[in-house]
């Protein structure tokens, strides 16, 4: 215990004095800003009259009261929180190489499982934080511009399916952990990331009937940001996210156990 207790408290310290954690901290709020600005700027089309791109882009909102505002929050924390929480889990375990400091870390009398597991915690804590911080702060820039259509009621179910839709996000991050460690950097898992991005693009667009199965499409159904009636997912896509994120961290456990560390 005491040894994990160690692992945990040096993880922490890691990533409070990295300055990564406040660039993103910095950008998930700032995105959550925007998403006001977009709104308010979709209410006044006058104000961007003569811009053709912010004009196309506000287009592309839909409603601009606050359940429609709130389907918007949904969508960017199922895809900016997959971008976002895998460059986490990338960092956190892709800087030891880096740094050239995962000698000396499996040097130390802990066990590689129990270093594993306090990574894990801390880029779970970390992606979490942005969650609230993109959250809160869509919230407040929301409520600055005067989106129509507030209740408590609604902000309440929406809170619900946004942390439902961060959660299941976070739980497909292991895999990127994985191959932060199996390309000893930063380079394979983002690499992994925009691939991922680009298939569930296309999963969810193109071929909509394999979405429910593809696990890095069900957070985005999850949110509802293909439908009101992609959201009622079965049992089945829970239990293929699940085992995705299980494959993650057992990979990650046993590359860091078996394969050759040089």
């Amino acid at each position: 215990m005491r040894g994990f207790t160690a692992a945990l408290w040096s993880e922490y310290l890691k990533a409070r004095r990295s300055i990564i954690l406040w660039i993103t901290i910095v950008i998930f709020a700032f995105i959550s800003l925007m998403m006001g600005l977009f709104i308010y700027l979709a209410q006044h089309p006058e104000l961007i009259s003569n811009s053709a791109i912010l004009n196309a882009k506000t287009s592309m909102l839909g409603q601009t009261d606050w359940p429609g505002y709130f389907i918007l929050l949904h969508q960017m924390g199922a895809i900016l929180g997959m971008i976002g929480f895998g460059f986490v889990f990338s960092w956190i375990f892709g800087r030891e190489y880096s740094d050239r400091t995962l000698k000396d870390l499996l040097a130390l009398p802990v066990s590689r499982v129990v270093i594993i597991n306090a990574k894990l915690i801390i880029a779970t804590i970390w992606s979490l934080i942005l969650a609230i911080i993109l959250l809160t702060g869509g919230i407040i820039s929301g409520r600055l511009v005067g989106i129509d259509g507030w209740s408590a009621e609604l902000c309440r179910q929406a809170a619900c399916t946004f942390a439902g839709t961060i959660l299941l996000t976070i739980f497909l991050c292991p895999p990127v952990a994985f191959f932060a460690s199996y390309g000893r950097g930063f380079l394979v898992p983002i690499g992994y990331l925009i691939l991922i991005m680009m298939i569930t693009q296309f999963a969810v667009t193109a071929v909509p009937g394999i979405a429910p199965y593809f696990p890095w499409a069900i957070p985005a159904l999850y949110s509802g940001a293909a439908g009101p009636e992609s959201s009622q997912l079965g049992l089945v896509s829970y239990l293929i996210l699940a085992f995705t994120g299980f494959l993650g961290i057992a990979g990650t456990i046993a590359w860091w156990r078996y394969a050759d560390q040089k």
